[in-house]
C-alpha cells in the first residue's frame, strides 16, 4: 500500500501508509505542506531566530530561548531517546524536508514577508513542542509573587495567591458505560490555548497495520501527543497546574577564564558560559550571555546581579516524554493509555482515558520533582542545599472511574498539594459535574428529552448543530434511556459565569442608605441583581455587568494600596503578560473582592464608583457586541517585517473567564477573547464514527484556501462536525507540486 493523503469535506487530512515510520515521514510531508509558515515560525522561536528572520521585535524572545536552551535542550532529549522513537522522530523530519525539496512550503506569508523556509534538524519537533510549553507551567508566577512581595510586602502576596493560576481554561469529562445510552464511555472537553492563526491543533487522521487513531496534533510535532481516539481507546488531557519548574537565585562571578556559581557546597564551575550573536534584521546585532549553572540555564540578569536560573524535568532527565507517543497510538484500552504515558515527562497532564470494553482511567502524568516546599512559592536560594532537588519524583495519582470524572485544571484533579500550589477555580468542575449528574438524572426519560431540546444536522451539511437549532434529536441517537454525545456537546457551550455570586454579594451588600446612588447608578444595580448569570453574546445585561466589573477592575487597581506593584519588576519584558497588575486584579478579583479590606481597600467605595461610572457610559449594545475572537497571527508581532497579517470576520462570542464555554477576557483590560477552546471534540467509545470534533478556524494554513477559516462560524455557534472513518467517503489526494493546501 502506498503511503497516501485523504481529505474529508472539511479538508482534514486523513494519512495511511504501511509502517508506523512511514506514517510518520507522511505526516511530517502534510505538516509541512498544510502548516509550512505556522511550524516555520516555531521553529524560528525554538532556535531563537525571530529577530534574525522579522525584525527588532523578535529580540526579547529570541534572548530567552538563547539563554533558556531551547534548541540545545531538545537536542540533548533526541540524542536520548530509544532508537525506535529517535527513527519515528527523525522520519517526522524527513517528510518536513522532502515538502520542502517538492517546493510544497511557498506559503504567502514567506512572499509577504521576504522569508524563507529551511531544513529541519532531527530534533526541531521537540523544540516546537517546547517553544509551546516552557512558558506553560507555573514559574512565571513565581515572579509575580516575588515582585508583590518586594512592593507591597510578603503578606500581600495572599491577596494574589488565589485558585487562578493566569489562563486556564481547558475541561475535560468522561462518563461510564453506566450512564450512557450505548453502555460505552463517553469522553469529551475542550482545551485552552491562545487563539492562533491558523489554530494550534491540527485535526487529522493517522492509519498504518499496526493503529488508526484520529486526533489533534501539533504541526510541527509527530502523533497525537493530547487528543486521540484509536478506535478501541481514546485519551484526553487538560493542564494539572503542577509546579515542576523552578527558579533559584543564582551568585556568579568570574574565575580566571571561566564564571563560576555559587552552590550549596561554595563556590563550583558554572556547566557552561558563552555568547551568541542575535543577528536582527534591518538592525544592528545583538549579544547574549548563554550561562547554565547545576541549577539550570540562567534566563534572567548576568554575572553582575539578579541572575535567576530554571530547572525542568525535561534538561535534567534529557527527556520530554516522547517515548510515550507510539505506545499512546498503538493503545487499545485505557491501561495501554495510562502505561504509555508513564514515560511522559512534561507538561505535567490531568489525563481521562475510555476504551471499548468499558474501562474509564483518569490520572496525572508527567514529572513533579520531590523538593522544598517554598520551591513552589517564589525563586529559592540556588546555594542553600534546602532547595536543591532530590533526585525524587511525587507518585502522582491515577484510579478507575466508575461513574463520571471531571478535569477543569482545579485542585481536585490536579493533585491538590501533592502537586502544585495554585489550581484554577473550581467553578467549571462544578457546573459540568452539575450539568452531567442532571442529564442522568434526567434520563429515566432520555428520548424525550432529546426530542425536546437536542441538536441534530443541519441538512446536508454534516454539522451537529448546537443548542437552540431546533432541528430535533440527531440521526441514530436512538429511543434509549442514558446520555449521548448531544448531552455532551451541549455542555460546552454553558455560559453561567462562575464568579457571579461573590460580584453579586457585593452588589448586595452596598449600603445605599449610607451614600446614595445616582438614578441611574441604581437603576444599573437593580437590573445587574436580577440578571440570570448567563454570559450569553446577545444579552446586554451581561454587557452591562462586563461594563461594572471592568471598572470595578480598574479602581481596586488604583487603589493606593496596590500603587507600588505599576513600578518597574526588573524581569524581562517578555514577563508582561503574567506582572500586569490590572491583569493580576482581574483574575484574582474574587479573592481581592473578600480580602481587600484587610490590607486597607475599600472595596465598597469601589463597586460604588464603578456602578456610577458604568451607569454614565452604558455600554453600547450586548456582550457580543464588545467580546469577538481577537484571532493571533504572529506577523502582527513583527511590524518591521512589512507583512500584513491574515484576518478574521469579526465573530461574537458568548461565555467569558470562569464560564464552562471559557471564551476568556482580561476585564479592565478587553472584553475581545484572544484565548478559547481551541478544539472540542467528543469521542464516542461505542463507535467512533459517532464522535464530533470542531476546531476554532480550519484545517488549512494558507489564508488563501477555503478551508482556512471553515469551521469559524460552526465553532462560534457551538456546532461540532462529525468524524469521519469510513475510507469510501474521504477523496484522495495527488497534490500538484509547488501548491500548499
Amino acid at each position: 500500500m502506498p503511503a497516501e493523503t485523504f481529505r474529508d469535506a472539511w479538508g482534514i487530512p486523513h494519512l495511511r501508509a504501511d509502517s508506523a515510520v512511514e506514517l510518520a515521514y507522511l505526516q511530517g510531508q502534510n505538516a509541512a505542506s498544510d502548516r509550512s509558515w505556522q511550524i516555520e515560525m516555531e521553529r524560528w522561536r525554538s532556535e531563537g531566530r525571530t529577530a534574525e528572520q522579522l525584525g527588532p521585535e523578535g529580540l526579547l524572545w529570541d534572548r530567552f530561548a538563547r539563554q533558556a536552551r531551547i534548541d540545545h535542550t531538545a537536542r540533548l532529549c533526541f540524542e536520548a531517546m530509544d532508537a525506535e522513537t529517535r527513527a519515528w522522530c527523525a522520519a517526522y523530519v524527513d517528510g518536513v524536508n522532502n515538502a520542502l525539496e517538492r517546493g510544497r512550503r511557498d506559503a504567502p506569508e514567506f512572499r509577504s514577508s521576504r522569508t524563507a523556509p529551511d531544513r529541519w534538524q532531527p530534533w526541531t519537533p521537540l523544540g516546537v513542542f517546547l517553544v509551546h510549553h516552557i512558558l506553560f507551567s507555573t514559574f512565571p508566577n513565581k515572579l509575580w509573587r516575588q515582585h508583590v512581595a518586594t512592593a507591597l510586602g510578603a503578606d500581600a502576596v495572599e491577596l494574589f495567591s488565589i485558585e487562578a493560576p493566569v489562563w486556564a481554561g481547558s475541561n475535560s469529562w468522561a462518563v461510564a458505560g453506566g450512564l450512557t445510552a450505548t453502555g460505552a464511555p463517553l469522553l469529551a472537553g475542550d482545551p485552552h490555548r491562545l487563539l492562533e492563526l491558523p489554530g494550534v491543533y491540527q485535526q487529522v487522521r493517522l492509519a498504518c497495520p499496526e493503529f488508526d487513531a484520529v486526533g489533534l496534533a501539533f504541526p510541527g510535532v509527530p502523533g497525537l501527543p493530547h487528543f486521540g481516539h484509536a478506535g478501541k481507546a481514546a485519551w484526553a488531557v487538560t493542564n494539572a497546574m503542577a509546579d515542576y519548574q523552578d527558579l533559584f537565585h543564582e551568585q556568579l562571578r568570574p574565575h580566571g577564564s571561566s564564571t563560576q556559581a555559587l552552590g550549596p557546597d561554595g563556590w563550583e564551575p558554572v556547566v557552561s558560559s558563552h555568547q551568541e550573536i542575535i543577528r536582527v534584521r534591518g538592525g544592528e546585532s545583538d549579544s547574549v550571555d548563554v550561562v547554565e549553572t547545576l541549577r539550570g540555564p540562567v534566563i534572567s540578569g548576568v554575572a553582575d546581579g539578579g541572575a535567576l536560573s530554571l530547572r525542568m524535568p525535561s534538561r535534567v532527565l534529557r527527556s520530554l516524554g516522547f517515548e510515550a507517543l507510539l505506545p499512546l497510538l498503538r493503545s487499545t484500552s485505557a491501561a495501554d493509555v495510562e502505561k504509555a504515558l508513564e514515560q511522559w515527562v512534561e507538561p505535567v497532564n490531568c489525563v481521562l482515558a475510555a476504551d471499548s470494553a468499558g474501562n474509564v482511567r483518569q490520572l496525572v502524568a508527567g514529572r513533579v520533582p520531590v523538593r522544598d516546599a517554598r520551591n513552589r512559592s517564589h525563586p529559592v536560594p540556588g546555594w542553600l542545599p534546602e532547595h536543591q532537588w532530590t533526585g525524587k519524583w511525587v507518585k502522582l495519582p491515577r484510579q478507575a472511574v466508575t461513574r463520571l470524572a471531571v478535569h477543569a485544571n482545579d485542585r481536585e484533579s490536579g493533585g491538590g498539594s501533592l502537586t502544585g500550589l495554585e489550581f484554577a477555580p473550581a467553578h467549571r468542575a462544578h457546573r459540568i459535574r452539575h450539568l452531567l449528574e442532571k442529564a442522568a438524572a434526567d434520563q429515566g426519560g432520555g428520548a424525550r428529552m432529546g426530542a425536546e431540546h437536542g441538536p441534530g444536522p443541519g441538512p446536508g451539511t454534516g454539522v451537529v448543530h448546537g443548542p437552540g437549532s431546533g432541528t430535533g434529536p440527531i440521526s441514530g441517537a436512538g429511543p434509549h434511556a442514558g446520555l449521548n454525545a448531544d448531552h455532551m456537546q451541549r455542555i460546552h457551550l454553558d455560559t453561567r459565569l462562575g464568579s457571579w455570586p461573590a460580584l453579586r454579594t457585593v452588589l448586595a451588600d452596598l449600603c445605599i442608605a449610607d451614600l446614595p446612588l445616582s438614578g441611574p447608578a441604581a437603576a444599573l444595580r437593580r437590573q445587574l441583581l436580577g440578571w440570570d448569570g448567563q454570559m450569553d453574546a446577545a444579552s446586554s445585561v451581561a454587557g452591562s455587568l462586563a461594563g461594572w466589573r471592568s471598572a470595578l477592575v480598574l479602581a481596586l487597581a488604583r487603589a493606593p494600596q496596590l500603587a507600588p506593584l505599576a513600578e518597574p519588576s526588573g524581569y524581562s519584558a517578555l514577563f508582561s503578560p503574567w506582572l500586569s497588575p490590572v491583569a493580576r486584579v482581574g483574575f484574582a478579583l474574587e479573592t481581592v473582592l473578600a480580602d481587600g479590606t484587610h490590607f486597607g481597600i475599600d472595596v465598597a467605595a469601589a463597586a460604588r464608583q464603578a456602578l456610577e461610572e458604568t451607569a454614565a457610559a452604558p455600554a453600547a449594545g450586548p456582550w457580543g457586541a464588545n467580546h469577538t475572537v481577537l484571532p493571533l497571527h504572529a506577523l502582527a508581532d513583527y511590524p518591521a517585517s512589512g507583512a500584513v497579517p491574515p484576518g478574521t470576520a469579526p465573530t461574537q462570542l458568548s461565555g467569558d473567564t470562569s464560564c464552562v464555554l471559557s471564551t476568556e477576557s482580561l476585564p479592565g483590560l478587553s472584553d475581545g477573547s484572544f484565548r478559547g477552546p481551541v478544539a472540542r471534540y467528543v469521542w464516542d467509545l461505542s463507535d467512533r464514527a459517532g464522535s464530533r470534533w470542531i476546531v476554532p478556524f480550519g484545517a488549512a494554513g494558507n489564508p488563501h484556501h477555503p478551508h482556512f477559516q471553515s469551521q469559524l462560524p460552526l465553532w462560534a455557534a457551538g456546532d461540532l462536525i462529525p468524524v469521519v472513518t469510513d475510507w469510501d467517503q474521504l477523496t484522495r489526494e495527488d497534490p500538484p507540486a509547488g501548491s500548499e493546501s
